[in-house]
């Protein structure tokens, strides 16, 4: 006969059957956790979706291996907090206290999932990936017993209605087949009466630097990885040395280019107008080289204005609490 027990951890009801863990509570249907992963869906059959997970898979399990991840791992980690109106890391941790069920949706190598398990340990901290990142991150922090990874699509979720307390989508729901379907999937998890959902877009930028990025999206499909990775060192390179110029221009404004006018250092006038070329002295060659990788590496890349953004909110009922505006990107956290 089948050992079947009861088990609640973190204040959540587990049923334990022959040490397989099941949460049937928030997800559709019944899910069996095998350890601490669960895996779903392992491919697309959109083209372009497929395409940019495997560029993810293809980034993140070089970057596995990199001896700079601690550095952006604590980089983008206060990042986040600016991004979504966080003080500091405690008025996080005091937050994600209060949200029984967290979901971080595109948790890549498992960083931040493990970053929020680690701040609310009496939360149950679902990260779900659709790249083979998943696989790397479950293995990593399996000895965190409440955190858990789904591998699969962010654009259709496993979970019941309005079941997740906090839903994360950080730097990620660019990357999905039609981004406002997966926001819509995304609000639709999100609990009624206090949850709330945290977003990331990228921002557009001046024409000239939106046609070489529309041109990469469709591109990158005739290229190896190990072109990319070659252009990626490439850019990483020129971006230092456009960077060790210290050149200071006045640009006058262009609107019908959408570039605009006053002075710039010479590495951030080509970098926001022109061409992405990132390179940061304090976070290294490695770093530098995987966010151009990054970037020109999916098809799926989407850009938003900060009116298509808003729209895209509204439209789904959602009431704007914080929202941050910067040169890249659009973030908020948003309540239902």
């Amino acid at each position: 006969m089948e050992k079947k027990t009861k088990d609640c951890l973190f204040g959540v009801c587990l049923t334990l059957k022959n040490g397989v863990i099941f949460m049937d509570k928030i997800f559709k249907e019944h899910i069996e956790v095998k350890d601490n992963f669960i895996s779903l869906k392992s491919s697309s059959n959109c083209e372009n979706q497929q395409q940019t997970n495997e560029a993810f898979s293809e980034k993140w399990m070089e970057y596995e291996n990199s001896n700079e991840k601690e550095k952006f791992y604590k980089m983008q980690q206060k990042w986040y907090l600016e991004l979504y109106g966080f003080e500091n890391e405690d008025a996080l941790a005091k937050f994600l206290s209060t949200k029984k069920y967290i979901f971080d949706a595109g948790c890549g190598l498992g960083y931040k999932a493990k970053w929020f398990a680690e701040l609310a340990p009496d939360s149950i901290v679902i990260g779900m990936d659709f790249s083979e990142a998943c696989s790397i991150a479950a293995n990593n922090y399996k000895h965190i017993k409440n955190l858990f990874f789904i591998k699969g699509d962010i654009a259709d979720l496993p979970f019941q209605d309005n079941s997740i307390d906090y839903v994360s989508c950080d730097q990620v729901i660019m990357h999905t087949e039609v981004p406002e379907e997966t926001f819509k999937e995304l609000t639709r998890i999100t609990k009624n009466g206090g949850g709330e959902f945290v977003c990331y877009v990228y921002a557009k930028k001046a024409l000239p630097r939106e046609l070489l990025d529309d041109y990469f999206r469709v591109e990158t499909k005739n290229l190896t990885n190990e072109q990319l990775w070659e252009m990626s060192r490439q850019l990483t390179e020129l971006g230092k040395r456009l960077s060790q110029l210290k050149i200071e221009i006045d640009i006058p404004d262009i609107p019908l280019l959408g570039i605009k006018g006053g002075k710039q250092d010479i590495q951030r006038f080509i970098y926001w107008n022109f061409l992405k070329c990132y390179w940061n002295g304090e976070q290294g060659e490695d770093n530098s080289d995987m966010i151009n990788f990054d970037w020109y590496s999916p098809s799926n890349a989407r850009r938003y204005s900060e009116d298509e953004f808003k729209k895209m909110i509204s439209t789904n009922g959602l009431k704007i609490e914080f929202f941050h505006i910067e040169e890249a990107c659009y973030s908020g956290r948003f309540s239902k």
